[in-house]
């Protein structure tokens, strides 16, 4: 950490703000002394220029374009690693060895199944009922049926926390998918990989064997891996805030679910198939683009620019060449596809784009992928959500083991009444 000082004058007085600095990116001021030293907040709605904590996880240069876990570029490890390799090390901090992830994988493999009580729960919820709102409500439910892990200051319990809740959203997912659906559950196989388990619960039946494709199971892995973690964004800071006030680790992670249900956060995939589906073929293209230019016309470009991003996301090319590979493994001619190439080339020459760094994110081919696999858009979010699962539970582990941890407690710009007396009722 620097030793630097910020001094910033407030009515007549100078007070010496400490600067700090992490191993990389941009530096801090502590602000954490100064109202007792002036008597007065910062003042930063959303966030934008605030560090709530400091973390050791996940890193992002979005002018770079660059997104970095544990100090590995996201591009190398979706093309070489495996989602249960980097959610060792998103969980350990450094890549495991071979022993390692045996033993990682191993465990994980052998807590997917529920408690047989738990697939009652889903007789509960309305058939057309969204699959964001079963899981918000069965993963909120996971701590009355694993309270003996729950005890949050002891390392053990936190551990095996971890596992149960990586290891579960999979099988909670796929059941939330087959109730909506009308088919019958699938119970987990320990013989099948995370990802080709998943795969088989969610569009196996019993009345046949299910055939892993070894190209879908990878892309769905490589996308699992770019949705992992992704700093403190808001359903991060969500978890985090919720795991402050020190609740269970299964509420902080439905806190998360509710949070990234929003669709300016987990829903952009999905509007951005949207947007393809309505211009529809290239020929249109240049009709829409007039269209997003327009500020008095409500069409915008889905999956292009990004709150964080302000250069070509990491994230979309590793998505555009799996497009290609699944496309080619299930024989998929899909125009939408041929549509998104050519959008994507007319908004990165066109001065109105680049100006403003709108740049593909990794929704723009995400969604395109996911239909493909055969997952309806209601599902899209739910797979975000398994995914940043292991994020969210790396993100509570750090923040619970900070000595340094207190419960969140932002303050406000108050622009309400001053104070007034109370007029009774009948004289009003």
């Amino acid at each position: 950490m620097s030793d630097n000082q910020a001094t910033l004058t407030i009515d007549g007085k100078t007070i010496d703000l400490p600067v700090k600095s992490g191993t990389i990116g941009p530096d801090v001021l502590d602000i954490r002394k100064l109202y007792g030293q002036s008597g007065k907040f910062t003042y930063d709605p959303g966030f934008t220029s605030t560090a709530s904590c400091d973390s050791a996880i996940t890193y992002i240069d979005g002018d770079e374009g660059v997104l970095l876990h544990r100090g590995y570029p996201i591009g190398q490890l979706a093309e070489h690693s495996s989602f249960m390799e980097v959610s060792y090390l998103l969980l350990n901090g450094e890549l495991p060895n071979q022993d390692e992830l045996a033993n990682f994988t191993r465990t994980i493999t052998r807590h997917t199944m529920v408690h047989e009580q738990l697939t009652k729960f889903y007789s509960g919820f309305r058939r057309d009922a969204h699959p964001m709102a079963v899981m918000c409500g069965v993963v909120g439910a996971l701590s009355a049926f694993y309270h003996d892990s729950t005890d949050i200051a002891d390392p053990q319990n936190r551990t095996i926390s971890s596992h149960r809740l990586i290891a579960k959203i999979p099988t909670i997912a796929a059941m939330a998918y087959k109730y909506s659906v009308g088919q019958p559950f699938l119970y987990p196989r320990n013989d099948l990989s995370y990802t080709g388990n998943f795969l088989r619960m969610t569009f196996g039946v019993p009345a046949e064997e299910y055939e892993v494709i070894p190209e879908v199971e990878r892309a769905m892995d490589r996308i699992f891996i770019l949705h992992a973690d992704h700093e403190q964004n808001a359903s991060t800071s969500t978890v985090r805030l919720a795991g402050s006030s020190g609740a269970n680790p299964f509420a902080c992670i439905a806190a998360g679910i509710a949070c990234l249900w929003g669709p300016a956060h987990g829903g952009a995939n999905e509007a951005a198939l949207n947007m393809l589906r309505e211009i529809g073929t290239p020929d249109k293209i240049p009709h829409y683009i007039e269209r997003a230019k327009d500020k008095n016309d409500p069409f915008r470009l889905m999956g292009f620019g990004h709150r964080v991003y302000k250069n070509y996301d990491p994230r979309a090319t590793v998505m555009q060449k799996t497009v290609r590979e699944v496309f080619d493994a299930l024989k998929v001619n899909d125009p939408l596809f041929e549509t998104a190439l050519r959008l994507e080339e007319i908004a990165l020459n066109d001065p109105y784009f680049i100006e403003k760094k709108l740049f593909p994110n990794v929704d723009f081919y995400s969604g395109i992928i996911l239909s493909a696999i055969g997952f309806p858009t209601t599902m899209f979010t739910v797979l975000f959500a398994l995914a940043r699962t292991v994020g969210w539970v790396a993100q509570w582990n750090e923040m619970i083991s900070d000595p340094g941890q207190k419960i969140g407690r932002p303050r406000q710009l108050y622009t309400g009444p001053t104070q007034r007396d109370y007029i009774p009722l009948d004289q009003r």
